[in-house]
């Protein structure tokens, strides 16, 4: 072996000190050029050198285990790593090339230290492995197990789907009474509404007995099936129901209360002649349950109207009835609960007037009491001052000499059919203004803290209840208003905050009378529901609008959203008659359900059927047609628009 340069040990001597160690590792430490023997190395020539790339090589490929297989001993300088190398090398499989020079110890050793460092990194890599893969599957397995053992929330798996169900007779053109409310308690509102059957039994009839079967019936709102009947002795006036998971039962001369899941009775009273439903007013006897009132007739029947208060646990009168001597008369409005700001309850009521009567004052007189609950005991100041005279009970709320047909608060999603019985619902419903619609049409909305009138518009011939929903953003209910003559049907928005017109269009007469329904959309603003027939723009022939008494009316269901004025969804059509209609909400699926009570003709001689019907709007949206009022054509495309109305949800008021 040649002689090492200056300055550096012999090989010897290393080998002597360090037995263990690969030679050749040893001056692969020392960067710089190489020569051709194995050893060789020239400090002087390494600033010189112009290979930077190769000294990389050398660093960065330089193995783990000690050894290069770019430097092959016996072949001089380094060789670049190429892909056939390093397919070819048996070095990095442990094992002898036939290259080796004739050191057989220094391969055989090389080879061992290659073979335990590389399988200690296996190990290593091994563990690392381990280490990251095995909370990764013990946490997978957690969240999967979490997520089926976790119980879902009744109702939310279940979608809205369209249903239908006979029911019974239909009455002529009345509307049934009936009330959304959740009676099995799976999350979804379910039906409850009063059923009439006509029994042709030949032996009824001969014996001269009554041939009309009355009952109310309880339909799950998910499918229309039947969770419970209960039969009755007399027609049903109204059901209502209330947060303690009992309904109220109102016929013309008594009061029922049923269990709400199963509609067993808990109790029966007598009540008069009814005249109204029932209301609910703050807890009178301190037994923790709201009490009730309903107006009746006098049965001295020198008085007009009497107010009666029940006990709402037992159904027991509370007092004697409290007469009243109205000036107007006409059509019953209310009765109803209003609290107002100072916290004051009073009974708002008339016949064709709109009367209040503090309700403590109505206590007193039932009970001849001086003491009163805690819960009556105030007076608003406001209103006291609107009495006429210090002698008067009543407070004159309705101004002008014109007979009352509607009275409601100014709130949105107001319906009728609802009737809730929870006496906070009430409270907050009264503490807003309302809207006033007169026998001549006339539109008011009254200011609630001082009892003044706000705006009136005048209207031709109103035929139905106003609905209430947010067309513009100010925060204010607005009025969806319809109005029939000559053939024609004019459907209006009207802005509740100063009276003018939002939106208007005509449409031909559907010959129904049925008040309009809203739905309140996530971003806040409703929906708005009518039923119609064709537009009247679309109508080229203005002579065929009456219709011969012959033919099946054409009714449709329009849908209306204040983003596209001009452009109406056809959710359904039919030739149906519509009697009344409700909305119900689906809270965990963001939907709404359109339920309607309709009478069809059958085959024969007989009285018409009395269906119940429900259609999700989101699922009638997806296949509902686009009817156009105007000819201008819209700024987006049919796609876009059709998009728009198939992502819609709802919201509960």
């Amino acid at each position: 072996m040649e002689d090492f340069k200056p300055g550096f040990p012999h090989p010897t001597t290393l080998s002597d000190k360090f037995p263990e160690t690969n030679f050749k590792i040893f001056w692969k430490a020392f960067p710089g050029k190489k020569g051709s023997e194995l050893g060789e190395y020239d400090p002087l020539t390494q600033a010189d050198s112009d290979d930077e790339s190769e000294e990389d090589d050398l660093v960065l490929n330089y193995p783990r285990n000690g050894l290069s297989p770019h430097l092959r001993p016996g072949h001089g300088g380094a060789k670049l790593h190429d892909e056939e190398d390093e397919e070819e090398d048996p070095w990095r499989h442990g094992g002898k090339d036939s290259r080796d020079d004739a050191d057989g110890c220094a391969d055989e050793g090389a080879g061992l230290v290659t073979d335990g460092a590389a399988q200690k990194e296996k190990v290593k890599a091994a563990v690392r492995t381990a280490a990251f893969v095995v909370p990764l599957i013990g946490a997978t397995m957690f969240v999967l197990l979490f997520a089926f053992l976790m119980p879902c929330r009744r109702g939310a798996v279940h979608p809205l789907t369209a249903w239908e169900t006979q029911v019974g007779n239909a009455g002529g053109v009345t509307s049934p009474p009936m009330a959304l409310w959740d009676v099995d308690g799976d999350g979804v509102e379910d039906l409850l509404i009063a059923v009439m059957k006509i029994n042709n039994s030949s032996q009824q009839i001969s014996s001269g007995g009554n041939s009309k079967e009355y009952s109310v019936v309880a339909l799950n709102g998910m499918n229309g099936s039947v969770i419970w009947r209960r039969l009755l002795k007399e027609p049903l006036s109204h059901v209502q129901c209330s947060a303690l998971s009992t309904c109220l039962l109102v016929t013309s001369t008594h009061l029922y209360s049923v269990n709400a899941s199963t509609g067993k009775k808990l109790w029966e009273v007598p009540a008069g002649e009814v005249e109204s439903h029932a209301v609910a007013v703050p807890d009178l006897q301190g037994d923790s349950v709201p009490d009730l009132l309903i107006a009746t007739l006098p049965a001295d029947q020198e008085s007009d109207l009497s107010l009666v208060l029940h006990s709402g646990s037992t159904g027991s009168p509370i007092g004697q009835p409290v007469n009243f001597n109205l000036t107007a008369q006409g059509k019953l409005i209310g009765p109803s609960l209003h609290e107002t700001a100072a916290g004051a309850h009073y009974i708002l009521f008339g016949l064709g007037t709109v009367e209040a009567v503090s309700l403590r004052d109505i206590y007193r007189k039932a009970t001849g009491k001086s003491s009163l609950p805690p819960s009556i005991g105030i007076l608003d100041p406001v209103w006291e001052k609107q009495r006429k005279s210090n002698s008067s009970v009543l407070i004159h709320i309705s101004s002008g000499l014109d007979q009352v047909e509607y009275f409601l608060p100014l709130v949105a999603g107001v319906c009728n059919n609802h009737n809730n019985l929870d006496d906070e619902w009430n409270r907050n419903l009264s503490r807003s203004d309302w809207v006033l619609v007169c026998v001549n049409s006339r539109v008011s909305v009254i200011r609630e803290r001082d009892v003044h009138t706000v705006w009136t518009l005048g209207s031709t011939s109103i035929h139905s209840r106003p609905a209430l929903g947010h067309f513009n953003d100010d925060g204010v209910a607005d009025l969806l208003i319809q109005q029939s003559a000559n053939g024609v049907r004019k459907v209006q928005i009207i802005d509740g905050a100063s009276g003018r017109s939002l939106w208007e269009a005509e449409f031909i007469c559907p010959l129904l009378v049925l008040e309009g329904s809203t739905i309140l959309t996530s971003s806040g603003q409703s929906v708005f529901l009518f039923w119609a027939g064709d537009p009247l723009s679309a109508v080229k022939n203005i002579t065929k609008l009456q219709v011969s008494p012959s033919e099946p009316v054409l009714r449709r269901l329009f849908l209306l959203h204040p983003s596209y004025p001009t452009i109406l969804q056809e959710l359904t059509s039919t030739t149906d008659t519509a009697l009344t209609a409700t909305v119900s909400y689906e809270e965990e699926q963001k939907d709404a359900s359109y339920v309607a009570v309709l009478s069809r003709p059958v085959s024969g001689v007989g009285p018409e059927a009395q269906l119940a019907k429900s259609v999700s709007v989101r699922a009638s949206l997806t296949s509902a047609n686009s009817v156009h009022l105007s000819e201008e054509k819209p700024s987006q495309s049919s796609f876009q628009i059709s998009r728009f109305f198939r992502s819609l949800t709802f919201r509960r008021q």
